[in-house]
């Protein structure tokens, strides 16, 4: 099993970006944890961090064929993309999507997501192990579909 994990804009400062919010980890750690994970299940994972909307689009697309499922944290781009919507439904590889805070309990303009209308499942709130669960779900899904 082969999954990419993407992450969206203001990502890559996870440390210094608001840690009431979003806490004191770093992205590397982040990459560490998700990668230690899927080690230990024999699972091929890839990386992918853009503050570009452009970028993320053409990611999903080169995912095609390639990849398995796909873990998206689309960040402020969730609100907003209807491209990263599109790309996700273009290549129908199974997504999920993931936020590390309580989306759903912040601002008005957080209650959308676009990218979320092309995931199977999402997760949010649960801080850095809300990928892992993504990865346990793509997990089960990927199996029950073969």
């Amino acid at each position: 099993m082969k999954i990419l994990v993407i992450n969206g804009p203001n990502l890559n400062m996870l440390g210094i970006r608001e840690p009431g919010i979003y806490g004191s980890e770093t992205y590397a750690s982040l990459v560490k944890l998700i990668s230690e994970y899927c080690d230990s299940k024999g699972i091929e994972v890839d990386f992918f961090q853009s503050n570009h909307e452009g970028a993320i689009v053409d990611r999903i697309q080169e995912a095609y064929g390639v990849f398995d499922g796909i873990v998206i944290n689309p960040a402020a781009y969730t609100h907003t993309s209807v491209a990263i919507l599109d790309a996700l439904k273009a290549v129908s590889i199974p997504a999920v999507e993931v936020h590390i805070s309580a989306v759903n309990e912040r601002e008005d303009f957080r209650q959308i997501s676009y990218a979320g209308k092309a995931c199977v499942k999402t997760y949010m709130g649960l801080g850095f192990n809300g990928y892992i669960e993504a990865v346990k779900f793509l997990e089960n899904y990927l199996a029950e579909k073969q």
